[in-house]
């Protein structure tokens, strides 16, 4: 894929480590931006015109993924979001899924294969 045909996407978690990983994983096929908190995230979105998909952590100190989706998407309703969690769905997460407000959510420690598929899914 071609530079200019990558999706560009953000990733959005409070731990460095996660946040390196994703980076490893997908830099190749994606152009991926980094935040470490809902509040970067906003900030990275308004910087870059071209982010077309958002997977955020769940669990973040200050603002969680849901919140930080809810405020995203009031600005960028044609990005895609998803969520990442490391627990079980909870009752935000499966309201944040009926009201479209995500498209779907992904386990922690996340699958590469999964994730890649769910973004080009959307795509096509």
């Amino acid at each position: 894929m071609e530079q200019k045909d990558q999706i560009s996407l953000l990733y959005v978690d409070d731990e460095q480590i996660n946040r390196e990983l994703f980076l490893i994983n997908f830099r190749k096929e994606y152009k991926v931006y980094t935040a470490d908190s809902g509040f970067e995230g906003l900030n990275k979105l308004k910087l870059n015109s071209d982010i077309a998909v958002v997977i955020s952590d769940m669990k973040m100190p200050g603002m969680n993924g849901v919140e930080f989706i809810r405020k995203a998407k009031l600005e960028y309703q044609n990005i895609v979001f998803f969520i990442l969690t490391g627990f079980d769905i909870t009752d935000e997460i499966s309201n944040a899924l009926k009201e479209k407000l995500i498209n779907k959510y992904f386990r922690k420690p996340f699958n590469i294969k999964e994730i890649d598929k769910s973004i080009r899914g959307t795509f096509e």
